[in-house]
């Protein structure tokens, strides 16, 4: 008969004539008319009946406002004014439920609203319902008058987990007024605070990034209240968001200490969130106790601790923390925390046993909160750079048997990348491997970061490839590899990336754009000039770029601009250069003069490099008009540019402007003034500027020292390339390949062979090294290179000395080829007669002798300036 009613009842709740008496719906509901009915009802029935029907009612309303139809759940809501039984409050309990999960703050008040018209009174759990919905609605003044309400009518500390939900919503929200008038309100009320009330302070506090606020809530919870284990790793989380690693740490010690004295157990909510076994009884809210503020005009001080935040946290040191009944006391590091073939843990050595023993026998979410909060001390090291407090808590961790899991040593190794190198890190990966613990993606990505920025691209390359699972978040190590590719020049690896990159379907961000148009904005560059091909490839290339761009909604910055702009000139496209540059100042209108400067500065060294001297000298002018700010690079190209047409009246006047603006010359400016003054032929005046610059206080790069060998190679001119040698060595610079070559070839040209094999074979020892006592300690490994009888001898010259030592494997190669053609290999190159010769020369102090046909009669007539 029950299930009968129950179906009848749910039929019914689609028409209004559902909310007629129970009386006359069980008649129709049973097929009897009611004159036929009997007069006398069974009063148990009628109740069950209706508990029945109430609660398919609720069950439509929430229905209703889960599929997002309001009007109805507002239809069927107003017919239970059509009742004619009495209405309580547990007939809108599951309602107001749903509204507060939702949350559904109109809802809400218009339910209120109808129990207000049936003088339906209040529990503490409607009152819950309702704060909790209209607090995390946003409707907090609303809030707040309930949270009032209930105050004036309980008055104890019952209603103290009622405040905790409105300042849990003010945390969520951010909103530090709302917290600040329920502070009041508790204040008024004397509620005193619990450990969840401090809980949401900590959390509003963080999120207002107010550390004396954080200062204050743990004084404050420490003076009356033992915060439990869970309540104190938040305050380590806190601390470490801000960078307090020493008070985060003292906070540690705390946290290791209560494990070892208590022996509870952690039980987990419905939520799946660790919960003390405790009570959690308020602390008292006494008179004299001083008042929390959280607002940002309170002017509060840190009570304990050494404030780092933002710093370099390295001179942190641990500070003991003494308990009346236990010490946990901390071991210093004074060895590698890794060692090959060693576990770590067999290493430390622990003094205090009982600590350890305690925290054998603790449950398993005691440990696993303790490694949290080790955790995220250790990652804040990474973020403040702290490489020494990571190796502390890493031996901490092993000393008390808290095994690191992947996320630990993902700390640590981003912490010893920093810090100790990426070759230290890699021997933790190795570490791992061997206990079987599987590395994150995020820290392979960091090795591939870091093996990128020392420019070993065949290891970042194998550590990118290692990433089982490429996410967004891992382009920065994508990116930091094709910054690598851009600096070594090796545009083959960039498109293998790039095809990873679109396997995997990650999307480029505009850092990858930046680095895209410099790797291939530009085919022959450096080793030759652009073509009509080459334009039209370069053309093709950057349209295709430009459309990526466009297609995942990226607007040019700066740097890719820049980047762009650069590409073109390169290229020698100085039509598209010029107009790139020019839609640069249209979308870039934001950028400041210098670096609006910067952008000139580029197109102005690609006009000298293209020989376009009067479009150079008209940009230069524009930015003197408007104001721009100049630096000696732009000064540096403008008098290389006065090559070009060619007067050096026109240098000296950009050097007097240089000056008037404050700046020096530099050893690049003297090396332009030089090219000028080559262009008219003039060696005497360009080795004037050489002893002028010395005379200035400027050492001479070997640059400018080929810079005149160039020319007097070009001329003919033996005794200044021999005068230049010898000023390179009396100078103790080490000559390059373009100082043999340029030698060299101005002695095979004039046929003397003799010479030319002499001096390239002087020349290349010098090139070795200047310092004898360098080349004598390698002479037998080098001459086991050089006088090598293998097929292969070269290419394993050039293997040997590959990286980074492409000098030297040219002079060994040059020593090779000497003892091929029959010279005898000595290692001492100033006992040679052509370098004796031309030290006696430079002894007597001659000039090399010029043929006054060679020197300039003028210098031109006008400035271009």
């Amino acid at each position: 008969m029950q299930r009968i009613l129950s179906r009848a009842a749910r039929r019914c709740t689609n028409s209004s004539a559902a909310f007629k008496s129970p009386l006359a719906q069980a008649n129709v509901a049973s097929g009897v008319h009611s004159e036929d009915a009997p007069t006398c009802s069974n009063e148990y029935d009628n109740f069950t009946w209706k508990n029945s029907l109430v609660r398919s009612v609720q069950a439509d309303i929430v229905n209703a406002l889960r599929r997002g139809d309001r009007q109805r759940a507002s239809m069927i809501l107003s017919n239970f004014q059509n009742t004619d039984w009495e209405l309580t409050k547990d007939d809108f309990s599951h309602i107001l439920e749903y509204c507060a999960e939702a949350p559904d703050p109109l809802f809400v008040m218009e339910t209120l609203e109808l129990m207000e018209e049936k003088t339906i009174g209040m529990s503490k759990g409607i009152y819950r319902y309702v704060i909790r919905a209209l607090s995390r609605g946003g409707y907090f003044k609303e809030a707040l008058h309930w949270l009032t309400l209930l105050g004036e009518k309980e008055s104890t500390h019952a209603t103290l987990p009622f405040f905790n939900i409105f300042l849990n919503s003010c945390g969520s929200s951010a909103n530090l007024k709302a917290a600040e008038c329920c502070l009041e309100t508790m204040e008024n009320y004397f509620l005193g605070k619990s450990e969840i009330t401090y809980c949401e302070l900590l959390k509003i506090a963080v999120l207002q990034e107010n550390l004396p606020a954080v200062y204050d809530i743990w004084k404050d919870c420490t003076r009356y209240y033992s915060p439990s284990i869970i309540m104190q790793r938040k305050f380590v989380r806190a601390l470490t968001t801000f960078g307090d690693l020493q008070s985060a740490y003292h906070i540690l010690q705390h946290m290791v200490a209560i494990a070892a004295q208590s022996s509870d157990h952690l039980r987990l909510s419905s939520k799946r969130r660790y919960q003390s076994p405790r009570l959690d009884i308020p602390v008292l809210a006494l008179s004299e106790s001083e008042d929390l503020k959280l607002l940002p005009d309170c002017n509060l001080q840190p009570s304990q601790g050494k404030l780092a935040t933002g710093e370099n946290s390295a001179d942190v040191q641990p500070e003991l923390f003494e308990e009346k009944t236990q010490s946990f006391e901390i071991v210093e590091l004074k060895a590698d925390v890794l060692s090959e073939g060693n576990n770590l843990a067999d290493k430390v050595g622990l003094e205090n046993g009982s600590v350890l023993d305690t925290l054998r026998i603790v449950g398993s979410a005691v440990r696993r909160i303790l490694r949290w909060s080790f955790n995220d001390l250790m990652h804040a090291c990474v973020q403040f750079n702290n490489c020494q407090l990571a190796e502390q808590l890493f031996l901490e961790m092993q000393k008390l048997r808290l095994r690191p899991s992947k996320f630990t040593y993902d700390g640590f190794v981003k912490t010893v990348i920093a810090s100790k190198g990426v070759a230290y890190a890699v021997k933790v990966i190795e570490v791992m491997e061997r206990k079987g613990i599987k590395p994150y993606n995020d820290t392979l990505a960091a090795l591939s970061e870091g093996f990128s920025k020392d420019l070993q691209l065949d290891l970042a390359e194998d550590f990118l490839e290692r990433i089982s699972e490429i996410r967004p978040k891992h382009i920065r190590a994508v990116n930091a590899l094709l910054s690598g590719c851009e600096i070594m020049n090796e545009p083959e690896r960039a498109v293998r990336i790039l095809a990873k990159m679109k396997h995997v379907n990650m999307k480029a961000t505009l850092r990858t754009y930046e680095l895209l148009f410099s790797l291939f904005g530009n085919i022959n560059v450096p080793y030759e000039d652009g073509n009509v091909l080459s334009h039209v490839e370069v053309s093709k290339r950057i349209s295709i770029i430009e459309m990526d761009m466009l297609n995942n909604e990226i607007q040019h910055s700066f740097v890719s601009m820049k980047n762009l702009i650069r590409a073109f000139g390169a290229e020698g496209m100085i039509e598209e250069m010029l107009r790139y540059l020019n839609v640069a100042e249209n979308i870039l209108w934001d950028i400041n003069p210098y670096q609006k400067s910067d952008l000139y500065s580029v197109v102005l060294h690609a006009l000298v490099q293209a020989k376009e001297s009067h479009k150079a000298i008209m940009i230069f002018k524009i930015m003197r008009s408007c104001g721009l700010p100049t630096n000696i690079s732009i000064y540096t190209t403008m008098i290389e540019c006065c090559k070009w047409l060619p007067c050096f009246k026109s240098a000296s006047a950009l050097l007097s402007l240089m000056l008037q603006d404050g700046f020096h010359p530099t050893v690049v400016t003297y090396t332009s003034l030089l090219k000028v003054a080559l262009t008219k032929d003039d060696f005497e005046g360009a080795l004037d500027l050489l002893d002028t610059c010395k005379t200035e206080g400027i050492e001479p790069d070997i640059k400018m020292f080929n810079a005149v060998l160039s020319h007097a190679y070009y001329k003919g001119q033996i005794h200044v390339i021999e005068y230049i040698v010898e000023c390179i060595h009396r100078e103790k610079i080490q000559p390059d390949p373009s100082t043999l070559w340029y030698t060299f070839c101005v002695y095979e040209e004039h046929e003397l062979y003799n010479t030319a094999i002499e001096a390239l074979q002087v020349l290349s020892m010098r090139m070795i090294s200047e310092d004898v006592s360098i080349r004598g300690d390698k002479i037998t490994a080098f001459e086991d290179l050089i006088l090598s009888e293998e097929p292969d001898a070269e290419l394993r010259i050039t293997r040997t000395f590959e990286a980074g030592e492409e000098f030297l494997a040219t002079a060994l190669l040059n020593l090779r080829w000497c003892a091929i053609m029959g010279a005898t290999l000595s290692w001492s190159p100033e006992e040679s007669l052509w370098a004796r010769r031309l030290a006696s020369s430079h002894d007597d102090n001659r000039r090399p002798l010029i043929s006054p046909s060679e020197v300039p009669q003028s210098w031109g007539r006008k400035s271009y300036f």
